[in-house]
């Protein structure tokens, strides 16, 4: 097997792999039949799930909203928050501006938002 095609092959392969995995530790020689294995299945099954299940990266939008949902506040509150215009807000969450230097700093501390996130990375 070169590629795991469908659901049934990957939910055969994470219960192999569940069954290799007691067999082999850090002491195990990389020749071992089980080491072998169990390396070339994991390696099949985390390329099947980053393809089928990968949730990517969260974009500034989507962090925002789920912030100010967990907040209980409101674009307009958060842009009394953040001393911006409640239609700015509303361009970060759409996309259509990314946030100014200062805005950005305010977004990590007063949301407490991670900078990666704020950044783009």
């Amino acid at each position: 097997m070169t590629k795991i095609e469908n659901n049934e092959q990957y939910e055969w392969a994470v219960a192999r792999v569940e069954q290799l995995l007691p067999l082999v530790d850090d002491t195990t020689p990389r020749t071992d039949p089980n080491s072998i294995e169990l390396e070339l299945l994991s390696n099949l099954v985390a390329d099947y799930s980053e393809e089928h299940f990968s949730i990517g990266k969260p974009n500034l939008g989507d962090v925002i909203k789920m912030r100010m949902a967990e907040l209980g506040i409101t674009q307009a509150k958060l842009a009394e928050i953040l001393g911006i215009s409640a239609s700015r807000i509303s361009d970060y969450i759409t996309g259509k501006a990314e946030p100014t230097i200062r805005v950005a700093r305010d977004l990590v501390l007063k949301l407490e938002i991670a900078p990666a996130v704020v950044l783009g990375l």
